[in-house]
C-alpha cells in the first residue's frame, strides 16, 4: 500500500547556509533522487545547493496526474507539503525564493508545476520537463497571488505517451495567466525523457540567477 511519507532529501552541492541559490529537483514515478542530481551535473556551480526530494516507494501520488484531483489524496497534498518544507528550509538557511529554482521530470515536473501555481510568488524559475499542471479535463488553476515574472519553462514531446500536448499548452496558458514568463516547447518525436535544448535552457537560468563572477552572498 503507498504510504505519504517522504524520505529525506539528498544534499549536494554548497551546504544550504553557504549557498547563494538553491536547485530542488522532483523526480519521477519510479524513479529517486538521484537520477536528477546526476543530471544536476550539467548545471554544476560551487555557490549553488542541490536539493533532491525523495519519494516513499518512488511515487508522489497514485493515479495519473490528469485523474480527478481526490483521487490522488491524501498523497498529493502530502506530496506538495513536501516542498513547501524544503522551501522552508532553504528560505530559513538565507536563500530567499527568487534564487530558488523548482525543477522536475514527469511526476516531478506535475508536482513541481503544481506547488508553483497554487503558492505564487517570485520563485528564481520553475521547470517542468515532461509535465503539465494537475487534474482532470476542464480543471481551472485559480489561485490567489501572482507568479511576479517567475520564469517557467515547459518542455515535453508533441507525442509523449503520458503527456498529452494539449495540457502542456493549458498548462503555458494558466501559468502565464498567474504572472510567469513562460518558455513552452514541445520537440517532435522526442519521448518520454530530456534532451539537450531542455538541459541548455536551464544551464542559462542558473547562470542568470548567479552569474560565475559573483562569490560573495
Amino acid at each position: 500500500m503507498h504510504t505519504i511519507h517522504t524520505q529525506p532529501a539528498v544534499l549536494r552541492g554548497a551546504p544550504l547556509e553557504q549557498a547563494q541559490a538553491a536547485l530542488v529537483l522532483i523526480h519521477g514515478r519510479g524513479s529517486n533522487a538521484y537520477d536528477l542530481l546526476d543530471l544536476a551535473r550539467e548545471w554544476s556551480r560551487p555557490d549553488w545547493a542541490y536539493v533532491g526530494l525523495q519519494a516513499s516507494q518512488g511515487t508522489w501520488y497514485p493515479q495519473r496526474f490528469l485523474a480527478p484531483l481526490g483521487a490522488n489524496e491524501p498523497w498529493l497534498s502530502a506530496a506538495l507539503a513536501a516542498v513547501q518544507r524544503t522551501l522552508e528550509q532553504t528560505t530559513a538557511a538565507g536563500i530567499p525564493l527568487e534564487r530558488t529554482v523548482l525543477l522536475g521530470f514527469s511526476q516531478g515536473a506535475c508536482l513541481a508545476l503544481e506547488y508553483a501555481v497554487r503558492n505564487r510568488r517570485r520563485y528564481g524559475g520553475v521547470v517542468g520537463l515532461s509535465g503539465g499542471l494537475i487534474g482532470p479535463a476542464g480543471t481551472s488553476w485559480d489561485y490567489p497571488g501572482a507568479l511576479d515574472g517567475t520564469p517557467v519553462f515547459l518542455g515535453c514531446s508533441d507525442s509523449d505517451a503520458h503527456i498529452p500536448a494539449l495540457r502542456v499548452q493549458e498548462s503555458a496558458t494558466a501559468l502565464q495567466q498567474a504572472g510567469a514568463q513562460v518558455t513552452a516547447r514541445l520537440y517532435a518525436s522526442m519521448g518520454h525523457t530530456i534532451n539537450a535544448d531542455e538541459v541548455a535552457w536551464v544551464a542559462q537560468l542558473v547562470a542568470q540567477i548567479t552569474p560565475a563572477t559573483q562569490l560573495a552572498k
